[in-house]
């Protein structure tokens, strides 16, 4: 690489980790100001708040990454028009595809960067913002899925549960029906089932099982009863935050593992999966952009680019926002959800550049 190149690559890089170290105290200190009530209310160990504000700086950064990138290459390219440095570079020559190269090469490593940090950095971060967030901040949030649970817990057997509470892992209006060439087999029902922690057990009280016959059926019946079966209290109402918890291995099988059990909130499985490989791809788009936007000496001078800069980082946010939440409460593809933002924004980037090559 040339000496441009490595000033250019060293100034992306620089201004975007300056900025993450500037805004995230604000959002601590921001943070700390809205909670720090309940905190001294629930009298939470200092180790926890400390190990909380940790986890926080790398959620934080890692959801409003985009944000941070578009603007730390807007502010830095336009100060490079501003100084007539850009002006320099092109008047030498270079045509405007390669004074870009050495803007892949940074987004590239911040892409790897986000890449890692999201398949196994960030699901760490997470479990503990969200842990803590619901045992002391959250009063009385509902965690888990905790009313009309239905799941598939083999190939012919499917289960119901009104009501379960993790607490007493207990659940009220137990059915299970088992099917063979789409037949009815049997049918369990029970007005409790609870979960015993000593053998791995659960145990059903008002119990009836009938099952069906050629020549009649048979009914059992019994005021408590033992049975083992292959799926616990976690696999029955995963958190509402499961996903985001999890490693990219982790979150394939947990999602193989609910789609068979036909899980009702698979979408939103689908959508924290995707949305690992959508972020850190943003990071070429975004930059394309950035410098589009921010390589022409205006009048208005830094300024006009970085409001330009910041109402379209938020455009993009409220993009990523609105589908991914369709595709989590609706039908709506999750893969096409989480792309939407980055194929619009792909398009936008393809015309800015163009214009920008003028």
């Amino acid at each position: 690489m040339k000496i441009i190149d490595w000033y250019i690559l060293k100034r992306y890089l620089a201004t975007f980790f300056v900025m993450l170290i500037m805004f995230i105290p604000i959002g601590i200190v921001i943070d700390v100001s809205e909670k720090i009530n309940k905190i001294l209310a629930k009298k939470v160990p200092f180790l926890e708040v400390a190990a909380y504000y940790g986890h926080f700086t790398i959620y934080f950064a890692n959801l409003l990454f985009p944000i941070f990138l578009f603007l730390s290459v807007i502010w830095f390219t336009s100060k490079l028009a501003n100084n007539t440095e850009i002006i320099a570079i092109l008047g030498s020559g270079i045509s405007f595809e390669r004074f870009l190269r050495p803007y892949i090469v940074g987004a590239t490593f911040i892409s790897i960067l986000a890449l890692l940090m999201g398949f196994f950095f960030v699901p760490k971060a997470s479990k503990g913002f969200n842990d803590f967030r619901y045992q002391y901040l959250k009063n009385n949030a509902e965690t888990r899925q905790s009313s009309d649970v239905y799941k598939q817990i083999s190939d012919n057997e499917y289960i119901y549960v009104s009501s379960f509470s993790y607490t007493n892992k207990t659940g009220y209006n137990f059915n299970l029906e088992s099917f063979k060439d789409n037949k009815l087999v049997y049918k369990i029902t029970a007005g409790s089932i609870k979960w015993n922690d000593a053998d791995s057990t659960y145990t059903l009280s008002a119990y009836n099982k009938r099952t069906v016959g050629a020549d009649g059926d048979i009914l059992e019946s019994a005021p408590t009863k033992k049975f083992k079966f292959n799926f616990k209290p976690d696999d029955l109402t995963p958190t509402i935050y499961a996903a985001e918890t999890m490693t990219l291995g982790q979150l394939n099988r947990f999602i193989e593992k609910e789609q068979a059990r036909g899980s009702a909130n698979i979408n939103a499985y689908l959508v924290v999966k995707y949305k690992k490989y959508s972020i850190p791809t943003s990071a070429f788009i975004l930059t394309i952009i950035a410098v589009a936007v921010s390589s022409m000496k205006r009048r208005g001078g830094m300024g006009i680019n970085l409001a330009l800069g910041i109402s379209l980082a938020f455009v993009y946010i409220f993009f990523d926002k609105v589908f991914g939440t369709m595709a989590e409460k609706s039908t709506f593809s999750p893969l096409i959800a989480v792309w939407i933002p980055n194929i619009t924004f792909g398009f936008l980037a393809i015309y800015l550049l163009r214009n920008a090559r003028r």
